[in-house]
């Protein structure tokens, strides 16, 4: 199955969006995804494929098809590994989880990090008491398990549990790069709507040191009074 999973991908491709695709994942030289190949298919393609094959897909076929210099063969494996951990008992869900840890570098992407993070990483951590895991992720010193570390408090959030992601937001108040900086904002940000104080607490606490990406990104929501006294803080 695995090889008509490729297939059906492959088969899809679209030269002319893959081109556009690399410009706007930032795939030249210096950027972010720089060498990423893309086969130009659109997230509905992905998801649609990945609902096709992903039960007959194996863990170590995920393994291998992560490895893939395609793009879009990553992000339809993450896709068919969240469907894959959605219908999983216990077990299955450890073992996705396990496998969506040790190739956590893998994600490489904001796209495949930002539609799996909260959904494996999570949902495994908030229900199994795994937090220390995405604390190690967020010490990781690799830009996309970092981003996992933080994106999967949105899980923790919907739950109304915003301790982790307060904590993590704090650890990444240095961070340069604008991948964290923009994550950090947008859980801030959704933190916010389930507890504003807290956010105004940590944002005036914080004011000196936070980027100003990230500051943008978590005042979103504020009405524009309140926002121009932030950035005029910052």
């Amino acid at each position: 199955m695995k090889n008509e999973f490729l297939n059906a991908i492959l088969s899809e491709k679209d030269d002319i969006k893959a081109r556009g695709n690399m410009r706007f994942y930032k795939t030249g030289k210096g950027e972010y995804a720089e060498g990423d190949i893309f086969l130009g298919l659109t997230y509905p393609q992905n998801r649609r494929i990945a609902k096709m094959y992903y039960k007959t897909l194996l863990i170590a076929d995920l393994e291998d098809l992560l490895s893939s210099k395609y793009h879009e063969v990553r992000a339809c494996t993450i896709l068919a590994a969240v469907l894959k951990y959605s219908q999983g008992g216990t077990d299955e869900k450890k073992k996705i989880y396990d496998f969506y840890l040790k190739n956590s570098g893998k994600v490489n992407n904001w796209d495949l990090v930002d539609n799996s993070a909260p959904y494996i990483a999570g949902d495994f951590a908030f229900n199994f008491q795994r937090q220390n895991d995405l604390r190690l992720l967020a010490g990781s010193g690799n830009l996309w398990s970092e981003r996992i570390s933080i994106v999967a408090t949105l899980y923790f959030i919907k739950h109304n549990n915003l301790d982790l992601t307060f904590e993590l937001c704090k650890h990444f108040l240095y961070h340069r790069h604008d991948l964290i900086q923009k994550a950090s904002g947008w859980m801030l940000r959704e933190a916010g709507k389930k507890d504003e104080a807290r956010l105004e607490k940590f944002l005036t606490e914080n004011i000196s040191t936070i980027p100003r990406t990230t500051l943008r990104y978590a005042i979103e929501r504020f009405p524009e009074e309140k926002r121009k006294k932030y950035l005029k803080l910052r």
